[in-house]
């Protein structure tokens, strides 16, 4: 493990020193300590990416790269753990949460975009990270079926693989199939039939439990979640389609029909809810995990409702006159860069549960799912494909200095460049480009658990889809499936 203290970001002030010599004179006295810092409007989005991937892979472990949980001295980890973060109370000041454990949902969505990188196999086939990390998610759901009293859904595991009390998450089974469906071809045969069989196992406790209640995205309520909805949605549909050799039940079908039919419930007539029938707090919409809807589950970004929930998270954080405002954001956009986008209005967390700030702070995560989303309305907008109304676009696009009624062609251009500067605002914030998992609402500072593995790969998830938004308008149109209405 790490023990290092969170250093300050990159814009700190200069420190002084002295050199003195053998004589006892002072040469440079008060002269500032000259740093090279990375220049956030210079660097290139892509090729960032490439660094961030690295950084990202710093918390996976293998056979040759271990960690010991120092919190449970002895414990080391399995290879293809994928820690949340380096991060607890001893060596992050100000924060009281320890992030050393392997999350059901955290897993996958790093293992895609390694996946998605295609990063080159050994010898003897298959990308070895990639092989690792499905042997350990089937560790984790093998210890999850030995336990009397956990599900298949529970969330969180230790970097040994084993149980770690904490709550029922039926959106994990789902992203972790999605993500295996994605990778199966970089695996070896071996890895294959387990990847197979961890899958099966994922769509048997998937048809019985969709239907029910869970614990939402940030582990808060429990209730009929729109995320949870949206990725179960995304995984019948595509093993539905499966070219793996998993036969798909006759529960399948009705199970698709059954979640459009109930995503279409969460319209309010202005926004898509979050979580319904739960005792949550007043004012947790409009909420950023229906942006995270599009980014892992079945959620169409043309989706007009979707988009139409966007635009009032933009404005709820980035209009002086929102209560929700965060005050970076007006600086920022001094400087061209943002906004920076937060979970939900009224959130308190800022890693320390024990000291909780009434307002909240702007995750990276949270501003490049949103910056995702945009570039795929931008990406469908310009593809003749089911484009969302003017007024929605206009809406995502206000404040920005940038809005051209008229001209589609300007329109597409407008959103890319109100997209781009979202992803500077997190590069100009991090820590020498390391990402922790929020930002100060005022000053901009990291805070929180520091170098987040989630960060890192909405950060490439972003950029990939910028990167892939030019070939695709090009491609054939194919039908929205966003939720019935």
């Amino acid at each position: 493990m790490w023990s290092q203290p969170m250093t300050a970001a990159f814009w700190s002030q200069p420190t002084t020193v002295a050199d003195v010599t053998s004589t006892g004179v002072a040469i440079g006295a008060l002269t500032p300590v000259v740093t090279p810092t990375p220049d956030f409007a210079q660097t290139d989005l892509v090729a960032l990416s490439r660094y961030f991937s690295l950084l990202m892979m710093r918390n996976i472990t293998s056979d040759g790269y271990v960690i010991n949980d120092l919190v449970s001295p002895g414990a080391f980890s399995v290879p293809g753990c994928v820690i949340a973060a380096p991060s607890y109370p001893a060596n992050t000041p100000g924060v009281d949460q320890d992030y050393v454990f392997n999350w059901l949902r955290d897993g996958p969505i790093t293992a895609i975009e390694i996946a998605l990188a295609d990063l080159p196999p050994v010898s003897g086939g298959g990308v070895p990270s990639l092989i690792d990390y499905v042997n350990f998610a089937a560790r984790c759901q093998t210890n999850a079926k030995k336990s009397a009293s956990v599900t298949l859904g529970h969330a969180c595991f230790t970097i040994t693989g084993d149980v770690r009390p904490w709550s029922e998450q039926n959106d994990g089974p789902a992203i972790q199939s999605i993500t295996i469906l994605t990778l199966f071809d970089q695996l070896d045969g071996a890895t294959q039939t387990i990847a197979k069989q961890l899958v099966e196992t994922n769509l048997s406790y998937l048809l019985e439990v969709y239907q029910n209640k869970t614990t939402n995205l940030w582990e808060e309520y429990e209730g009929y979640s729109f995320f949870a909805r949206a990725v179960q949605l995304r995984f019948f549909r595509e093993i539905s389609t499966n070219t793996i050799g998993i036969a798909v039940p006759a529960g399948v079908a009705d199970a698709i029909s059954w979640l459009e039919s109930q995503l279409a419930t969460h319209w309010n007539g202005q926004l898509y809810v979050s979580i319904l029938d739960a005792a949550e707090q007043a004012g947790y919409d409009a909420n950023i995990d229906i942006v995270s809807s599009v980014c892992y589950g079945g959620i169409e970004p043309t989706d007009t409702k979707l988009l139409a929930t966007a635009a009032i998270l933009r404005r709820q954080w980035a209009d002086p006159s929102s209560s929700n405002y965060y005050p970076i954001n007006g600086a920022d956009a001094a400087k061209g860069l943002g906004p920076l986008f937060g979970r939900y209005p009224g959130d308190h967390y800022d890693g320390d549960v024990a000291a909780p700030v009434v307002g909240g702070h702007p995750w990276a995560l949270c501003t490049a799912q949103l910056r995702r989303v945009s570039i795929s309305a931008c990406q469908c907008h310009r593809g003749q494909r089911r484009h969302p109304r003017r007024s929605v676009l206009r809406t995502l696009l206000r404040g920005t200095g940038t809005w051209c009624i008229q001209q589609r062609r300007r329109r597409v251009s407008c959103l890319r460049a109100s997209s781009d500067v979202m992803l500077r605002a997190v590069v100009y914030h991090s820590d020498h480009y390391e990402l922790s998992e929020q930002f100060d609402g005022t000053v901009g500072y990291e805070k929180s658990v520091r170098n987040l593995t989630w960060s890192y790969a909405s950060f490439l998830s972003a950029v990939r889809a910028r990167s892939a938004a030019a070939p695709a308008a090009k491609s054939k149109p194919r039908n929205s499936r966003g939720p019935k209405s």
